[in-house]
């Protein structure tokens, strides 16, 4: 009777999927990240696009609502300046969580593997046993006749 295949590492196996499991969730959030900050650059750039219109239709400012104008669109670069260095670093972050997911996934690939070659040996080992078994059998059975 074949004995059960099994793998010593198993625990170490499951515990590599699970950083492989956490590791794609952080890459998850981290892209979400990224497309939110993209998100939001582009909603203060074309807030001052669009401010810019409306001014340039508007020649006839007083001296206050041009240094108002002026003091917004100030804070409306510095703003968008803020938003694209935090994209840059929100970039960052998802390519380090990109690394961190591949190597996570090639220690757990590596792994499966080492599994799947162990399982592939106890097969043909049992294999080769139990055939060992029955050509003994076999072979104590049918005896040539004695002379």
């Amino acid at each position: 009777m074949a004995k059960p295949f099994h793998f010593n590492l198993e625990r170490v196996l499951d515990i590599r999927e699970q950083f492989e499991e956490r590791a794609k969730m952080e890459m998850a959030k981290a892209v979400a990240a990224v497309y939110a900050q993209e998100r939001e650059v582009n909603r203060l750039v074309n807030e001052k696009e669009a401010r810019e219109a409306s001014i340039a239709q508007n020649p006839n400012l007083t001296q206050g609502e041009l240094w108002l104008w002026q003091s917004y669109r100030r804070r409306l670069g510095e703003d968008i300046q803020a938003a694209r260095v935090r994209f840059e670093e929100l970039v960052e972050v998802r390519e380090r969580c990109r690394r961190t997911l591949v190597t996570r996934s090639k220690d757990k690939k590596l792994l499966e593997k080492l599994k799947s070659n162990k399982a592939n040996r106890h097969a043909l080992e049992e294999n080769l046993a139990e055939q060992k078994e029955n050509d003994e059998l076999a072979s104590m059975h049918h005896q040539p006749p004695a002379l």
